[in-house]
């Protein structure tokens, strides 16, 4: 299952718990995909309480959405991603590589509050402040 709110205007939520086949797949991305289109400078809190690899059909639905998803990334700044799976942490901030317009940094399910400090700008990495 998964589920999309959205908390504010420039917010996406999203929450992964459990199995997911192409019907709940399809679902939930359109649902992403609606809630991002009048996000600008964006931030996802994209939350994996319960990890179960996805169906072929799940896989599948993605991959006809890729063009909207990718629409979609793009209007985001931050994604912060949630989840006590340390290879899907990893993958996660490899994607962020990946994506230049997007940066995603990945913390444990107990980090929740870490990562909302994260998603507003709220902590100063050492890295960015140490003087010249």
């Amino acid at each position: 299952m998964m589920t999309v709110t959205k908390p504010a205007a420039n917010r996406v939520d999203v929450i992964l718990s459990g199995p997911l086949d192409s019907e709940m797949m399809g679902d939930a991305l359109d649902r992403i995909i609606a809630a991002s289109e009048d996000v600008r400078n964006g931030q996802m809190l994209f939350a994996i309480e319960r990890f179960e690899m996805p169906t072929m059909g799940a896989w599948a639905a993605e991959l006809v959405r890729v063009p909207s998803l990718m629409a979609a990334v793009m209007r985001f700044d931050r994604c912060a991603v949630l989840s006590d799976v340390a290879w899907l942490r990893t993958t996660a901030e490899i994607e962020g590589k990946v994506i230049p317009s997007l940066e995603i940094k990945s913390f444990a399910l107990a980090q929740g509050d870490a990562a909302e400090a994260w998603l507003s700008g709220e902590d100063a990495d050492e890295d960015e402040n140490f003087p010249v």
